[in-house]
């Protein structure tokens, strides 16, 4: 006589519907955990209106191209508290520079950012005193160097130890 195998256990229809729940739970968690942890670490503000901002675009793009016709270079330091930017002509010449400003920002958090006035210290030379802390900085220069708008510059950096790497 042969001996019928045990009967296993059925899946079901409730074994599917359980899966299917699990399976979208999983699924709903992580994407409302994610949604949320992006909406309280960045505001997603970078510009106040875009149609305002759009509708400038073409100006500023003629005067970067304007401004780097000019063949100037800028070089930033950053020590001790005190940030400096020199500028230098096409031939290696300091160009002078008048009091300015320095705009500093984190690149997905505006809590840290900070405007500081730039005074001359040198030729071709301005510097300020500023907080950085460790970490990546985007620094916007808005020197006036004698031209009709001020020479902008930006660059990111990034400073480790109070001082720019």
């Amino acid at each position: 006589m042969m001996r019928q195998p045990a009967p296993s256990a059925e899946f079901t229809g409730r074994h599917m519907l359980l899966v299917m729940l699990a399976f979208f739970g999983v699924i709903i968690a992580v994407n409302v955990t994610m949604a949320t942890l992006a909406n309280t670490t960045w505001s997603g503000l970078i510009v106040k209106n875009s149609y305002v901002a759009s509708q400038h675009f073409n100006a500023q793009a003629q005067a970067a191209r304007a401004q780097t016709a000019l063949g100037w270079t800028g070089t930033m330091g950053y020590e001790a508290g005190t940030f400096r930017y020199t500028l230098a002509d096409a031939a290696g010449a300091p160009v002078g520079i008048d009091a300015s400003e320095a705009f500093f920002r984190r690149p997905v958090d505006d809590r840290h950012d900070q405007t500081i006035p730039m005074a001359p210290a040198g030729p071709g030379a301005i510097a300020g005193t500023v907080d950085l802390k460790d970490g990546i900085w985007i620094v916007e220069i808005a020197a006036a160097a004698g031209l009709d708008t001020p020479y902008r510059e930006v660059k990111r950096i990034a400073v480790k130890g109070g001082v720019l790497q």
